[in-house]
């Protein structure tokens, strides 16, 4: 999954794609290196970030779906407003990507009447507070229990269990300590049988270990992303598509010589 933030304000490209234009471009270029999905987002999700209103989101976001959809790509929305939801599948997306998993009122009557999918992620609080005193008794299993929750909700509001995909939400209301343990048993949330997406590029939790600044946590983002990987992770949601894929590859190769095939 490539990352399209139509934002200014996002934590690692904010400001690169606010021109419809550029951002149409940047995600024919993801779908180039090997983009499956494209997450075209209006409102940045980062520690501390001011609101969005629905007008301005739609007015970001819908153009860029519209023209990615003409071009023949899988677009993905990455909203927590029914609203745009609602005109963002209408413009064609056939996935939603919900920070608040589709907890917001209207949010599930907004994808029962669709056969798109949904990305259920965890959050602890809400963005503009979440990172400043996270806490669980068990990170692991809290999280595990919300999304089991989640899942639980959409089947019994009619949204089926093959639309469905979970995202633990590292940084979203997580201590660096909380991140690496559900990184660590990633698998645990696998055990939901339910596709589990990550989204661990270029994130704070990669600066701190390394020391390195935002722009710089390439290597540090597909290691991380490979330890999703050997955990189950089924999507991983990147900036850099193309050092994903030349990732993968290897990878790839290796786990088919080991099967003997």
């Amino acid at each position: 999954m490539g990352i399209v933030n139509v934002t200014p304000d996002s934590f690692s490209d904010g400001g690169c794609l606010v021109n419809v234009q550029s951002a149409i471009q940047h995600a024919m270029t993801l779908q180039e290196e090997g983009a499956v999905i494209l997450d075209v987002g209006g409102e940045s999700t980062r520690p501390g970030a001011d609101a969005v209103s629905v007008e301005e989101e739609m007015g970001r976001v819908l153009p860029v779906i519209k023209a990615l959809v003409e071009q023949g790509c899988v677009v993905s929305v990455d909203t927590k407003k029914p609203e745009v939801m609602r005109a963002a599948l209408d413009a064609g997306a056939t996935m939603v990507n919900d920070v608040m998993a589709l907890r917001a009122p209207g949010a599930l009557e907004a994808l029962i009447s669709s056969d798109a999918a949904v990305c259920l992620m965890h959050m602890q609080g809400e963005p503009q507070g979440m990172q400043q005193a996270p806490r669980y008794a068990n990170v692991v299993d809290e999280v595990k229990q919300f999304l089991q929750g989640r899942v639980q909700a959409c089947e019994a509001a009619g949204i089926t269990r093959e639309r469905l995909v979970i995202d633990p939400g590292f940084g979203f209301g997580k201590t660096l300590a909380h991140n690496l343990a559900l990184l660590k048993h990633l698998s645990e949330l696998v055990d939901l049988n339910v596709p589990v997406l990550v989204g661990l590029s270029r994130k704070t939790m990669l600066g701190l270990l390394t020391g390195r600044d935002v722009h710089t946590r390439e290597f540090a983002s597909v290691a991380a992303q490979l330890a999703a990987i050997s955990r189950g992770a089924r999507l991983i949601r990147v900036h850099n598509v193309s050092a994903m894929r030349d990732a993968m590859s290897i990878w790839n190769a290796v786990e088919e010589q080991q099967n003997g095939t």
